[in-house]
C-alpha cells in the first residue's frame, strides 16, 4: 500500500505542475501570416486568438471572398501552432509520457 501512495503524491505533483504550465501558456503567443504577411494572426496557448492584423492593400472589396480565405487559413495556422506548443510543453513536462487529450 506504501507504493500506491507515492504513486498518488506523484500524480498529485504532476497534476499541480500541469495546471500551473497552462497557466503559463496562457501568457505564450505564437504569430503565423497568411497572403505573404498582409494578414497576421496571434494566439495564446489556450487556443484564443488574440489579435488579427490585415494589410490595406489586401481589402479589396471586390473580392471578399479572397480575404476570408486569408483569414480563415491564418485563423488555422495559428490554432494549430498553439495546439502544437501546448503539446510540446506537456511532453516535457510528462517525461515524454503520452498523455491523453493533451
Amino acid at each position: 500500500m506504501k507504493g500506491m501512495g507515492n504513486m498518488m503524491k506523484q500524480a498529485q505533483k504532476l497534476q499541480a505542475k500541469m495546471l500551473k504550465l497552462q497557466e503559463e501558456l496562457a501568457d505564450k503567443t505564437v504569430e503565423t501570416t497568411a497572403g505573404g504577411g498582409m494578414i497576421k494572426v496571434v494566439a495564446n496557448g489556450r487556443q484564443q486568438i488574440l489579435s488579427i492584423q490585415i494589410e490595406k492593400e489586401v481589402v479589396d472589396p471586390d473580392d471578399v471572398e479572397m480575404l476570408q480565405d486569408l483569414i480563415l487559413a491564418a485563423v488555422n495556422d495559428a490554432l494549430v501552432k498553439s495546439q502544437e506548443m501546448v503539446s510540446g510543453e506537456m511532453s516535457k513536462l510528462a517525461g515524454g509520457l503520452k498523455i491523453p487529450g493533451m
